[in-house]
Parts: structure tokens; C-alpha cells; sequence
């Protein structure tokens, strides 16, 4: 693989706020505008005159009590309802009723966004009260409803009601008057799959995913929640607003591990990251001032005693400011980020390795005691760490860190690795090898060899069938959370078609089945592509308890844009870059992404002979190219000659032309 270091001299350049437009625009979820309107009916039951004006804003007539009609959105929405009472009588009543799947269209309930009850006691419906009123009514602020696709009314007395204007005001990313204008994009043919627009496709699924996370901050879930039925989503989220949450529907909370996944979307699609900020600033100001420890989740839930989410605000603080180059903010909450850190590190026995206490994690099944996914997390922490006080100027700090990371690292292989099985096992008393773990050995470079991360990624494969992978921590499930991880690792041992190959089972499913919304992305499922999942204390949800926007399940948006286009920053700000393709199967890619200095943009085709790049980012930053090709290679039009320690000066960052031959 050959690489050059490339100095862009010249004036920085000016911050362009969106991408550039392209027929990847087709392939964005996000909707026009910020009231939207059904696009089909659904289902009718009853007497309904005239339904199908309903779609073009026009009236229609609900005869007789339990007649109804629900009415399709095309995509995964969330707000509050509006709707014209054009005639009503005194006793003419009717009720709402929301729902993400089509499995749970019901004129009597909605799906559920409150309790995980064995018994699907969902949320019940929005009854309006009586008499109804005369012209626009709007859905009381309180009852909004984050997420859903599907919206049913029903007639709930025997008098006809007419209606028209039927809409939703998007509530999510408040302070977006654009929902559509992304900072980035991707855009690249499959010629593996059914639709050749399935990459592009789950690039902008996982994106939309995200932005229908990113929600104004007095619209968490109650707690305690509603008893069934009903939901009320007006609790406060954090210390300011807007915030990324966990899902659209539920839980409607800060959740840091989530975060691992969804951050990284947000900055490629749409570099929105003051959301995160607050979010993170809401962790550390829920910090235990005597022991350092940090809330599992954000308020009004403000969950306790987790060390893998503890990690997660730590490793989110870092994906924060390299994405950001916030240097006030880390400034603010420095103090308790370095006390945070000595908390995992005070967990760390004469063993060398965190012994695991706080034992609530995503959802998986036995993960305390000297465990080998608190440990990954734990060297990520003291890598990043010690990257970040790097940037303070606490050189003491960065050094110990690092040192410490290395000691872990040595543990870490000592005690994990199982070479019967080409696999870390879970913990030094079990031969079960997790997904978890084995993923983020790999992405976190705690394997030791190319050849150890490539037995990783082997062995990751024995758990798949035709869906993904069904995580042996959490039997019966699949978690596109930590497959977001795995996807990763597979393209950083070098296996990138085993990468695309679990890309197009997982998310192709939940982009194209039929009991989702087709426009975002699954919180889980299980092992057969039913919607019951799991919780952490091993418990089955009811299947209308399960989120279809899960920021944690849109790792396909960062890992094509890091691997596959392959482009990331290493440095805040993306002062410094790198450039490595993974071709992966595919004749070309392109896309990018925006930071403070400007945009970050590459283009890349591979032929039978030669392997072309285009480069377009800010002057004045530094960066590696890496192609998975050999030959001579000319920058535009030239003939490159690198100095002898492979390096490759130029004037000027844009449109910059490689072709290799």
C-alpha cells in the first residue's frame, strides 16, 4: 500500500456550510419542509367517505362509531398532529393512534413507547376532547409523539365527523429550518445487491436516523413513565437544548453509548454537533463529585451504576473535540473528564485489569468482573485520553495515560485471547468470545498482529445467518449497535467485502422489510427478524416496544464514508487527514463531509489498470494518502517524486488529482 504525506500550503478556506448537490440528493430521507403531510391511506375500516382526498389535503367523512383510517407518512416522522374539524356535531368524538411498524396499526391502541410489558399493554390512543371544536386543532405539546410512521383515526361515536388538512410540524432537530441541507454525503453504486442505490440509500437512512434523535430538550419521557394508557413526552433532557437522544420514539434520553455510533453519523451527514455538546455537558454535570463516577444515561431516567457507559462519555468527549476543536469547551469540563478517567483507572486491580462493579450496559448478558468489553472500552478511554491531554498541555497526564494503555493492552492479551478459538473470550473464567469484545479489539487496536485482527474477523463470521449476527452475549439477538462495531472491525483487518457482505444482511434488511419504516433504521431484532428484543436483564420486550430510529444502529453512515470513501480527520478539526479507500468490491465512491476549516471531499474510480483519486480539502492542513494499489503516480498531470522519507509537498488543497498506472 503506497502513501504520501501532502502539506496544502496557502490560506485557509472559507467554511462551506453544504454539500455540494448531485443525484445522491435523491436518496435523502430527510422531508422538504418541516410540516409534512400523508402520502397514502394505509387501511380503512367502516364507513370513510371520500378517504383518499385525506392525501391531498382535502376532506373526508368518518361515519359511525370505530369506523377509521390510517394514513401513511412514507417515512419515519415525528411532532405534533393538526388536523380541520370541517363539520361536527355535539356529540361527534374521535381518537389518534401512532405507530413506527405497520404490524401495530390499531384503531384502539398505539404502539408502545412507555413501559416493555409482557403482557403489550401499549400506549392506548389520543382521545380529543369534546365537543370537538370547529376549524384547526392541534395535538396538546405534552402527548407529542417522537417517532412514528403511520397515524390512524377513528370515529368514537356515531355521529359523522369531517376532517381535511391532516398534517405533522416536525418536532426533531428544532433549530434546522433546513432539514435536508446535509454538510456531506456519499454516493456510490452496489453492484452486490438488488437496488445498485443500496449504499447511498443506508448512508442517508442512518443520517435521517440521527437527525430524528436530535430533539428540543423538553420533550424527554415522563418519569416516572405513564401508566398504560397513555404517554406524555415533556420532561427536561439535560442542561440545554437541542440534545441527541437515544431513539425518535423512545427512550428520549442521553445515552452515551448510543452516542459511540451516532456521533460520528451526525458529523459526516451533517456536522451537527451542538446537540452533542449538550448532551455531553448534561453527563458531566450529573458527575459524582466524590467518586468521579458518571451517569449511565442523561434525566429525567439519570440511570447509575454503569463502567461501559461511563467509558462511552469519555470516548464521546474525544469524538467531540476532534470533530469540533472545541478547545472552551473541553476547557469546562476538564476537571471532571481527568476525574472521570481516575474512576475506571481506580477499578484497575494488581491484575492489570478493570474488574467491572457497574454492571448495566446495552443489553448483554454477563459483563461484570474482569471482562473483556469493560477493558476494550476502558484502553479506548486512556488512547483518547491520552490524545486529548495532549491538547490541554498536560503532558504528565498524556504520557501516564499512554503508558497505562500499554500496560492494559499486554493484560489484555494475556488474559483474553483464546487460541483454540482465534477469539477474546468474555472474561477469564468462560471460552464464550463475544461480539462485543472481539469487535472492539480490533477497531481499538488491542490486536497484536495483522494476522490476529484477520482471526478476529474469521471468527466473528460463526455467529452470522442470513440477517447478521446473533451476539452469543445476548443470545437470540441482533444488536445493529455493536454490528456497527463489527462492521468496522472488518474493515480494519482488511476484510472490507466481509464488511459490505454483513452491511447488505443487517441493514439491508432493515431498510427493505416490510414491518419497518423504510427510512430508518431498527433498534434490534431477534435472530429470525421479529421485533421482540432484548434488555439488559435478558427480559423480551413486547415487539411494539422496539425504536425504528436508533441512532445506535446507523454505523454504515461513518464506516462508508471512513472506509469505503476513506476519508477521516486525526486531528481536530481535520487539520490532519487521511485518505485510504477501501475498494471493497466497488468501481467507485465518492463523497465528504464539513469541519470548521471548510470541506473535506474525495472521489475515486478503480480500473482494470489504474486507480484515479480526487482530493478537494482546505489549504493549510496536512495529510496520508493510502490506495490499495501499486505504480507510479501523477498529481495533476505530473509526475510525483517523493523525498526520501516518502513525503510530498504541494501548494494548494484543491481539486488535487491523483492517477495511478
Amino acid at each position: 500500500m503506497a502513501f504520501w504525506s501532502l502539506v496544502f500550503l496557502g490560506t485557509l478556506a472559507l467554511v462551506g456550510a453544504s454539500a455540494p448537490a448531485g443525484p445522491w440528493d435523491a436518496f435523502n430521507y430527510a422531508p422538504t419542509s418541516r410540516t409534512v403531510f400523508p402520502t397514502a391511506v394505509k387501511e380503512v375500516s367502516g364507513s370513510v367517505h371520500n378517504v383518499h382526498n385525506l392525501v391531498s389535503k382535502g376532506s373526508a367523512t368518518l361515519i359511525g362509531n370505530g369506523s377509521w383510517v390510517a394514513l401513511d407518512f412514507g417515512i419515519e416522522v415525528g411532532g405534533l398532529v393538526s388536523l380541520n374539524f370541517d363539520h361536527v356535531s355535539s356529540t361527534s368524538s374521535i381518537a389518534l393512534s401512532f405507530t413506527e411498524s405497520p404490524v401495530f396499526i390499531s384503531p384502539v391502541t398505539s404502539d408502545d413507547s412507555t413501559y416493555p410489558s409482557a403482557n403489550q399493554s401499549y400506549d392506548g390512543v389520543l382521545r380529543v376532547p369534546s365537543p370537538l371544536p370547529t376549524g384547526l386543532w392541534t395535538q396538546p405539546a405534552e402527548r407529542l409523539r417522537g417517532g412514528y410512521r403511520f397515524l390512524t383515526i377513528v370515529s368514537t361515536s356515531n355521529d359523522p365527523v369531517t376532517i381535511s388538512n391532516v398534517s405533522c410540524a416536525i418536532s426533531f432537530a428544532p433549530h434546522i429550518s433546513n432539514l435536508r441541507d446535509y454538510s456531506g454525503y456519499f454516493y456510490a453504486s452496489d453492484p452486490v445487491s438488488h437496488d445498485r442505490n443500496f449504499l447511498t440509500k443506508i448512508w442517508y437512512a442512518g443520517a435521517y436516523t440521527v437527525q430524528t434523535n436530535t430533539v428540543p430538550l423538553h420533550t424527554g419521557r415522563q418519569i416516572p413513565m405513564v401508566s398504560s394508557p397513555g404517554w406524555a413526552n415533556n420532561a427536561t433532557l439535560g442542561v440545554a437544548g437541542p440534545i441527541i437522544v437515544d431513539g425518535a420514539k423512545r427512550d428520549r434520553a442521553v445515552w452515551p453509548g448510543d452516542m459511540g455510533i451516532a456521533v460520528p453519523t451526525q458529523f459526516v451527514s451533517t456536522n451537527d454537533l451542538l446537540p452533542t455538546r449538550n448532551a455531553l455537558s448534561t453527563m458531566f454535570a450529573a458527575i459524582n463529585p466524590l467518586t468521579g463516577a458518571l451517569p449511565e444515561s442523561g434525566p429525567p431516567l439519570s440511570q447509575l451504576g454503569s463502567d461501559t457507559y461511563h467509558a462511552w462519555t469519555l470516548i464521546g468527549t474525544h469524538n467531540y473535540y476532534l470533530y469540533s476543536g472545541d478547545d472552551a469547551w473541553l476547557q469546562t469540563v476538564w476537571a471532571n473528564y481527568t476525574k472521570a478517567v481516575g474512576f475506571l483507572e481506580g477499578k484497575v486491580g494488581p491484575e492489570g485489569l478493570m474488574n467491572v462493579t457497574g454492571l448495566r450496559d446495552w443489553a448483554r448478558l454477563g459483563g461484570g468482573g474482569i471482562n473483556a468489553e469493560g477493558n476494550a472500552l476502558l484502553y479506548r478511554v486512556l488512547v483518547t485520553a491520552a490524545d486529548l491531554a495532549s491538547h490541554v498541555n498536560s503532558t504528565e497526564l498524556s504520557s501516564a495515560w499512554a503508558t497505562n494503555a500499554t500496560k492494559l493492552k499486554e493484560r489484555f492479551n494475556d488474559v483474553f485471547w483464546l487460541p483454540s478459538a482465534g477469539l477474546y473470550r468474555d472474561n477469564d473464567t468462560t471460552t464464550l468470545c463475544p461480539q462485543d469484545a472481539n469487535s472492539m479489539a480490533v477497531l481499538y487496536n488491542l490486536t497484536t498482529s495483522p494476522e490476529q485482527a484477520d482471526s478476529v474477523s474469521k471468527g466473528l463470521t460463526k455467529n452470522w445467518n442470513n440477517l447478521g449476527p446473533v451476539a452469543p452475549e445476548l443470545p437470540d439477538t441482533i444488536s445493529p449497535f455493536i454490528s456497527g462495531l463489527e462492521l468496522q472491525a472488518h474493515f480494519e483487518s482488511g476484510n472490507d467485502e466481509r464488511a459490505l457482505d454483513l452491511l447488505r444482511r443487517e441493514w439491508g434488511y432493515m431498510l427493505y422489510t416490510n414491518i419497518s419504516v423504510q427510512s430508518t433504521l431498527l433498534e434490534g431484532f431477534t435472530a429470525n427478524g421479529s421485533l421482540s428484543y432484548r434488555s439488559y436483564r435478558g427480559y423480551n420486550y413486547d415487539p411494539a416496544y422496539t425504536s425504528h430510529a436508533h441512532g445506535w444502529s446507523s454505523g454504515p453512515t461513518s464506516a462508508l464514508t471512513y472506509y469505503v470513501l476513506g476519508l477521516t480527520v486525526t486531528s481536530p478539526q481535520g487539520r490532519t487527514w487521511q485518505i485510504a479507500p477501501h475498494l471493497s468490491g466497488l468501481s467507485a465512491a465518492e463523497g465528504g463531509f464539513t469541519t470548521p476549516l471548510g470541506w473535506f471531499g474525495a472521489k475515486w474510480s478503480a480500473g482494470k489498470r489504474s486507480f484515479t483519486l480526487h482530493v478537494d480539502v482546505p489549504e493549510g492542513t496536512t495529510g496520508i494518502v493510502k490506495v490499495p494499489v501499486a505504480g507510479k503516480v501523477t498529481v495533476n498531470g505530473n509526475l510525483a517524486q517523493s523525498s526520501s522519507d516518502g513525503t510530498l509537498e504541494l501548494a494548494g488543497g484543491k481539486h488535487i488529482v491523483f492517477v495511478w498506472s
